[in-house]
């Protein structure tokens, strides 16, 4: 090789070194018109709700390619005052449905059932739900608790005859002695098979802790009250006077072993510990963490400000949410320790809401900003 074509060889190999990997996440803002203050992902009540009520193919698209969005098909919801809108992935873009703000918010009604905490939502998992119930001031100060954690289960009914009402068994479940539930959105998962419920409780002191409940063996519980029972719980972890307890972020293999792995976010209006937990010989341990992130927003403690990015074949999911001042996104492996894979500075903070559309590289998230704008990553 000539000096010259050495010379050249050797700037391409120092470009190449000096690159990212990847290209940076890109980040657009949605056109709606108007402003949104709620925003739900694919699978939540409320997307389900949208999908299968038929109000899709009578709404109007302001795609210049209009595209029919089936009942199944996993879409996104936000609406404000002054409408609503259902958000689909097609072709890599992210079209919008225009809906009624008032249909849309009368199907998200049914997010807090009778009898449960004023401004809580319940979680749905088939034929499974679970909601908070008993309100309670809160024990060390802080936002209003609840006393009891309501599991509710759809049983079968036999075909034929006439039409029978659908039989429901309720099981309500106290945090433990002098303690309450944090308002926390119960997560519904599956360990071995089998369903397990998450909710947060709060200690007379304030310290906080992870309670996993699960249905009992066959034959284990006389009756059909005692059939779900706790599971385990986690170290309590103290909370700061006025400061919100440790939230929940997702349910997901993200270790890539086979078994589910709890993701929360500890001191989530503080410094924002990022935590791992593992249910390993039934206690839950934890794995791994790192500061600098969050997923709530000031006055909107049940908003959902993390979502799961899918692998688009088989591997471990990774874990997207805001960093701590919420003022970009952050997408975090979680497979062996905490890796920052990618992050999006946002024109706005997040707010109201996170959720993902896609799968891979063709994933897109879709982030509730503080002035009511949707932002658009592709990661």
């Amino acid at each position: 090789m000539s000096e010259r074509g050495a010379r050249r060889a050797l700037l391409v190999g120092l470009l190449i070194a000096a690159s990212p990997a990847g290209a940076e996440p890109s980040v657009a803002i949605l056109d709606l018109p108007f402003r949104a203050r709620a925003l739900r992902g694919p699978g939540s009540e409320v997307a389900i709700a949208v999908a299968t009520s038929g109000l899709l193919p009578l709404a109007r698209s302001r795609s210049a390619n209009p595209a029919v969005v089936e009942p199944e098909a996993p879409i996104a919801v936000v609406w404000g005052d002054a409408g609503g809108a259902a958000l689909s992935l097609v072709d890599g873009q992210v079209t919008t449905t225009l809906l009624g703000a008032e249909a849309v918010e009368g199907l998200a009604a049914t997010e807090t059932p009778r009898g449960a905490l004023p401004g809580s939502r319940r979680a749905v998992s088939g034929a499974l739900s679970a909601h908070l119930a008993d309100p309670r001031p809160a024990l060390a100060g802080g936002p209003e608790q609840a006393g009891t954690l309501v599991i509710r289960e759809r049983q079968p009914v036999a075909m034929g005859g006439d039409p029978k009402p659908v039989p429901v068994v309720t099981t309500p479940l106290s945090a433990a002695p002098d303690a309450a539930f944090a308002l926390r959105r119960p997560r519904i998962a599956r360990l071995d098979g089998k369903p397990i419920v998450l909710a947060v409780t709060v200690a007379p002191a304030g310290g906080a802790a992870l309670a996993l409940f699960a249905k009992a063996e066959p034959g284990a519980a006389a009756t059909p009250g005692a059939a779900w029972t706790l599971l385990a719980r986690s170290p309590e972890q103290a909370t700061g006077p006025g400061g919100q307890p440790l939230k929940p972020a997702a349910i997901a293999d993200f270790s890539g072993t086979g078994r589910p792995q709890i993701a929360a976010v500890a001191a989530p209006d503080g410094a924002g510990q990022l935590q791992l937990w593992a249910l390993e010989a039934g206690a839950l341990r934890l794995a791994r963490e790192a500061p600098g992130y969050t997923n709530v927003s000031p006055g909107e403690g049940e908003v959902d400000l993390a979502a799961l990015v899918e692998p688009e074949r088989e591997g471990a999911p990774e874990l997207a949410l805001p960093i701590a001042d919420r003022s970009a996104v952050a997408i975090l492996s979680l497979k062996e320790g905490v890796r920052e894979r990618s992050r999006a500075p946002l024109p706005g903070l997040a707010a109201f809401g996170l959720a993902s559309l896609g799968r891979g590289p063709a994933t897109r998230l879709l982030v509730g900003l503080s002035d009511g704008r949707i932002a658009v990553v592709t990661p």
